[in-house]
Order: C-alpha cells, then structure tokens, then sequence
C-alpha cells in the first residue's frame, strides 16, 4: 500500500490521504472544487464540478493513471436537480475516454465547505 500524494490537487484538510494505491487499484479521497494553489472552494456550480474533477484526475496521474482508467466513480450531489448539468460537464470531462466508467449518483443534504459536488473513484493503473 502506498500513499498518493500531489501539490497540484488540494492539501488533505484532515488525517487522509488524496490516495491510496495498493496493487494496481487507485483509491481516491473525495475531490470538491477547491482550487490547489488557493485552497478555496471556486464560485459556481460549474466551476466547482470541473475542479473537482481536475483535482480527481490530478491525484489519477499523481499514481501513474489517467481518468480513462477509472472504473467506478461517485459523486455526491447537493441537490440531485442538477444532475443533467452535472451529467453534460461530466460528459465533456471522459469524452475522449473509450470506456465510460460505472457511476453512482447521491443526493446530499450537506458537503464540506457547503460544496455543491464531491467525487472521488476507484481506478488502474497499467
């Protein structure tokens, strides 16, 4: 097992890591859209949605993967009525991945920072 760990995703704001990789499996911390060289929770929910998913793929190449590598991914949603906006920026993300990953979707009532998104995965590496 061995820690992952980049300064291009968010410090870890508590006793976690950003990753974890043991085998060839990648085990990522929830991402939200905090912007790595300010530290603070971008504006909107767009931007937070992109951010978080290039803090999730930050921490991927940081153990040698790419987003196209993930196998499951989950996403935790503030209010599920933006799910169609989340799924079109989501879609834009992986459009040059082959394989879409498996996914689940949550509502809930409340995230860190007051975040309107977190994302965290499952990927290979190899």
């Amino acid at each position: 097992m061995k820690v992952v760990k980049t300064k291009k995703a968010p410090e870890p704001v508590g006793p976690y890591s950003q990753g974890i990789l043991s085998g060839n499996l990648i085990f990522t911390a929830g991402q939200l859209g905090i912007d790595p060289t300010t530290g603070e929770l971008v504006n909107g929910f767009e931007n937070q949605v992109l951010q978080a998913l290039r803090n999730l793929e930050a921490v991927l190449n940081a153990a040698g993967a790419s987003k196209c590598s993930i196998l499951k991914i989950t996403v935790f949603l503030k209010d599920i009525n933006r799910f169609a906006e989340f799924n079109k920026i989501y879609s834009e993300f992986l459009k040059d991945c082959p394989v879409k990953p498996a996914r689940s979707v949550i509502e809930v009532s409340k995230l860190p920072l007051n975040a309107e998104v977190e994302i965290e995965c499952i990927a290979q590496r190899g």
